[in-house]
Parts: C-alpha cells; sequence; structure tokens
C-alpha cells in the first residue's frame, strides 16, 4: 500500500488555485499511519538526534508519534501567541500569505542535534522559518523530513541552496 494513495487533494483550499494535499487521511487510516511512522522511525533510529521539533500543526502529530517511539523528547513549533512563555519568533513566507511561528526560548539546548517534522514540503518558508528558529536556540538542524514533497512549488531547491538535509 503506498503512503501517497492515502493523501488526498482538495482544490482551491485554503484559497482559489491552492491544492491542499490533505494527510489526515493517511493519519486516520491505521495502516497508513503505521507504515508512515514506521518508514520514518526506520530512517532516523540510528542517527545522533537529541530531540524531534515538529511543526503546527500536521508536524506535531508525526514528530510525537516518532519521538515516542524514538525515545526522544517532542518540542513543538507553534503559530503566534500559541506558547505561553518567552518566545523567539520567526515570520515566514507561505504560497498564499506571511505567517509566524514561535518557539520556546529554552526548548532546545544549545547543541542539541534537532530533526524537524512536518507534513509537507511547498514553497519551503514555514521549515525554513523553523530551521531559523532552532538555530536561534542553538539547535543543530541534523534533518527535515516530511511526508510530501510539492516540488513544482520550490521548497526542495531553497532547502538544497541553504545547503540543509530533507528527506
Amino acid at each position: 500500500m503506498p503512503i501517497k494513495s492515502k493523501i488526498r487533494t482538495i482544490p482551491n483550499f485554503p484559497k482559489e488555485g491552492i491544492m491542499f494535499r490533505d494527510v489526515t487521511t493517511l493519519m486516520k487510516d491505521p495502516d497508513g499511519f503505521k507504515l508512515t511512522i514506521d518508514t520514518l522511525v526506520d530512517r532516523y533510529k540510528d542517527m545522533d538526534i537529541d530531540v524531534i521539533v515538529g511543526i503546527e500543526a500536521r508536524g506535531f502529530v508525526l514528530g510525537a508519534a516518532m519521538a515516542y517511539n524514538m525515545g526522544k523528547g517532542f518540542v513543538p513549533i507553534r503559530k503566534k501567541g500559541k506558547l505561553p512563555g518567552e518566545t523567539y519568533s520567526e515570520d515566514y513566507q507561505l504560497e498564499y500569505g506571511v505567517d509566524t511561528i514561535e518557539v520556546h526560548t529554552d526548548a532546545i539546548e544549545k547543541g542539541q542535534k534537532v530533526l524537524l517534522v512536518d507534513d509537507l514540503l511547498a514553497t519551503g518558508g514555514t521549515i525554513l522559518g523553523a530551521i531559523n528558529l532552532v538555530e536561534k536556540t542553538g539547535g543543530e538542524v541534523v534533518e527535515s523530513c516530511f511526508i510530501v514533497d510539492l516540488p513544482d512549488l520550490g521548497g526542495s531547491k531553497k532547502l538544497d541552496a541553504g545547503g540543509y538535509k530533507y528527506y
């Protein structure tokens, strides 16, 4: 069963012209979700990673499941105003606007090796913002991983250009 077959596309969401890749259909399928998490955990289980950082919101589901399976801590990167403590903030460009993400200033210790997790790589704005946040805390991004890559939107090219590893 290919993981891709469990992901639906919703046209014109959140606005006209956007083809939204909805991974909730994958996550609700027990076999598809298990295969996804097992595939990602298998890739990272022997890498030198201290903490897994999930990006709101679907990155929380994936990253927390991976962290549990790998015996690692989990750190959320959230939309602006959702974290109660002192935060670092980063504005980033979406394919349909601008947004801000935040992480607690004490969430990642200096020198910790970080795996970033999100559901989808599109324009690269969100992940580049998240990388900047991790670097502000003193963490080191080992790699970023996604379920879906939309190469036509250029995110993977931006990661390549920045020398960032991703899967």
